[in-house]
């Protein structure tokens, strides 16, 4: 398991927080967390922004 899956389980609330203020398009559904399926997650906010997932776990990653 990776840093970023780390810190998606931990602190999703926070996350998802300033991936809302961040990138405005991204809905309540776009940001559903199953636990588990944090690449599936990954994948639908890289779809919405036009973002590499690097770059997102970069912002994830951040604090």
């Amino acid at each position: 398991m990776n840093s970023t899956t780390n810190k998606i389980k931990g602190n999703w609330n926070v996350i998802k927080g300033k991936l809302k203020q961040e990138y405005g398009d991204l809905t309540d559904d776009d940001l559903t967390y199953v636990e588990g399926k944090e690449d599936e997650l990954l994948g639908r906010i890289q779809k919405k922004t036009g973002k590499t997932q690097e770059e997102l776990e970069r912002f994830i990653d951040k604090d």
